[in-house]
C-alpha cells in the first residue's frame, strides 16, 4: 500500500528521467513542428504588438502613427503639451478670436515651451524629483487647458 502511494506521489514530480525524455522528444518533434508553428507565432506577436500600440496611443490621446514622437516617462505630458499647442493654433485661427485671445495664445505658447523643456530635463532626474516636476507640470497644464477651454467657449 505504501509503495502505491509513493508511486502516485512520484508521478507528479519532474524527475531527471522525465527531463531527459522531454528533451529527446523536443529534439525529434522540434525540427518538424517549428516551420509550421513559426509563421503563426510571428503573426501572433505582431498582432499583440499592434494591440499594445493602440492601447498606448489611446492612453496618451494621440494617433497610433504619432506614438513614436512621445516616448519616455514624460510621454503623456508631451502629448498634452502638443494637444494644447494645437488648441492654441485653432484659437488663433478662429473667426471669433479677440485680440485678448490672440495675446493669450502667444503668452501661453512661451509657457508651453518652458514646460516642454522642463519635462525633457526631468527625464534624467532621480525618481522623486522627476515625479515632483511632472506633478508641477501637470498642474500647470490643467490650468492652461481650463483657460483655453473657457476662451473657446466650452
Amino acid at each position: 500500500m505504501a509503495r502505491k502511494a509513493k508511486a502516485v506521489e512520484s508521478e507528479g514530480r519532474f524527475t531527471p528521467k522525465k527531463a531527459k525524455n522531454a528533451v529527446a522528444v523536443a529534439k525529434v518533434l522540434g525540427p518538424a513542428v517549428l516551420p509550421v508553428i513559426a509563421p503563426y507565432a510571428v503573426r501572433a506577436a505582431g498582432a499583440a504588438r499592434e494591440l499594445y500600440d493602440r492601447y498606448q496611443a489611446k492612453k496618451l490621446g494621440v494617433a497610433v502613427d504619432q506614438l513614436g514622437e512621445y516616448s519616455g516617462r514624460g510621454a503623456a505630458l508631451h502629448a498634452r503639451i502638443a494637444g494644447l499647442t494645437q488648441g492654441l493654433a485653432e484659437l488663433k485661427k478662429s473667426a471669433k478670436a479677440t485680440d485678448a485671445d490672440v495675446a493669450f495664445a502667444k503668452d501661453t505658447q512661451g509657457t508651453l515651451e518652458q514646460l516642454s523643456a522642463t519635462v525633457r530635463a526631468s527625464e534624467r532626474m532621480p525618481a522623486a524629483r522627476r515625479k515632483a516636476a511632472h506633478r508641477a507640470v501637470a498642474g500647470e497644464l490643467d490650468q492652461l487647458e481650463g483657460k483655453l477651454l473657457h476662451r473657446l467657449g466650452v
